[in-house]
């Protein structure tokens, strides 16, 4: 379902149909992009997609709906950097009428009774693809009427993503549950067949939305059950380090073929168990990444914790280089990543950054210089 071509992913970025995007993007099957794995992989960047997209002469007034949805990613990630490990608990405010810390068991075993929802499920084990609109469902079904804290539901969710990146996981999952918005959100069995084409009735969200706000937990989401989430690594490589070159610190959050590719030098695949302790992820998605590394010439996988790495190669910090992430506790030359915009910081609404950043697509040759 990904190709793992960088070349393809460029074609891919170009085929996009922004205006039609945004007309169609929360059905099903609208005309989406399927770009978020290469983006939380950091193969491609935000920036990058947004400079393809208006150099093909589209204005960004007509293609919003697409910047803006490449913009969440950039404001999740900023979010993430400004407020570090806080992210992995309520950021806001506590969750509401959180009543367990686990998971419905229908929504692992795809048998909630809800067709669209459960076919949802079954592709996504095969694919690790999960459309937008029904990850929120999924959210909705776990945290508003299974009661569920977002907590556990989202590392399942993240677990199994080929785009997994844990800002956008995890904030989204708490933007649904009410700790990182005003309100929870929920959705009914008629939204669910507009938007997923069914025609289903008589399931616990056949229901009218006022009903939601005295809703008891429905017998099918009372059994639950907590996913048990290992992140099978591969075998670390016997690497070969050349002491004469620096070295490029390269991981699942950035396998971009273009970063400093033309320069002389080691480059290594880190993948740390720690990290992996932290926010598991599947064989399925390791392997995709290791996969993207065939686009990189020489890159070797090194399985092991930073400061392994650089005390069994005496490397010095001075010759160490990796891109900034919230996830690196690396020493060495830190570069920046690409983002879309100039504006940084905290901002306690998407929108906010919104209004502020769209002031720059005014003069795209401030935000293109050197790209």
């Amino acid at each position: 379902m990904f190709t793992n071509k960088y070349s393809e992913i460029l074609e891919q970025i170009d085929q996009v149909d922004p205006v039609n995007y945004g007309r169609t993007r929360n059905f099903i099957d609208g005309d989406v992009s399927k770009l978020s794995p290469y983006i939380s992989r950091g193969v491609i960047s935000t920036k990058q997609v947004m400079k393809r997209t208006l150099d093909r002469g589209f204005e960004p007034d007509e293609i919003k709906k697409w910047l803006q949805e490449l913009a969440w990613r950039d404001y999740w990630q900023l979010v993430w950097i400004e407020k570090g490990k806080e992210i992995d608990s309520d950021l806001r405010r506590p969750q509401p009428d959180v009543e367990n810390h686990q998971m419905p068991k229908v929504i692992v075993e795809a048998n909630t009774g809800i067709k669209a929802i459960d076919d949802a499920i079954e592709k996504f084990y095969k694919t690790g693809y999960l459309h937008n609109h029904v990850r929120m469902y999924i959210a909705a079904i776990c945290c508003n009427m299974g009661k569920s804290h977002w907590k556990v539901p989202a590392q399942w969710m993240y677990y199994h993503l080929k785009d997994g990146d844990w800002a956008s996981n995890a904030l989204s999952w708490q933007w649904v549950a009410g700790s990182n918005s005003n309100k929870k959100y929920v959705a009914n069995q008629d939204n669910i067949n507009k938007y997923c084409h069914t025609d289903q009735c008589g399931t616990f969200l056949d229901v009218p939305y006022e009903a939601f706000d005295d809703f008891d937990t429905p017998e099918t989401l009372k059994n639950l059950v907590l996913p048990k989430l290992k992140t099978p690594l591969p075998k670390s490589e016997e690497i070969k380090i050349d002491s004469k070159k620096p070295t490029l610190i390269y991981n699942s959050y950035n396998m971009d073929p273009k970063w400093r590719e033309d320069q002389k030098a080691n480059r290594i695949l880190l993948l740390e168990p720690s990290v992996f302790e932290k926010y598991p992820v599947s064989e399925s998605s390791i392997q995709f990444v290791t996969d993207l590394g065939e686009n990189i010439p020489n890159l070797q996988i090194y399985v092991g914790e930073f400061d392994e790495l650089k005390n069994q190669f005496s490397l010095s910090d001075s010759d160490i280089y990796f891109k900034e992430h919230p996830l690196n506790d690396y020493s060495g030359n830190e570069d920046p990543r690409d983002w879309m915009f100039l504006v940084k910081g905290y901002y306690p609404s998407f929108f906010k950054f919104w209004n502020k950043a769209k002031k720059e697509l005014k003069r795209p040759k401030d935000l293109f210089n050197g790209a």
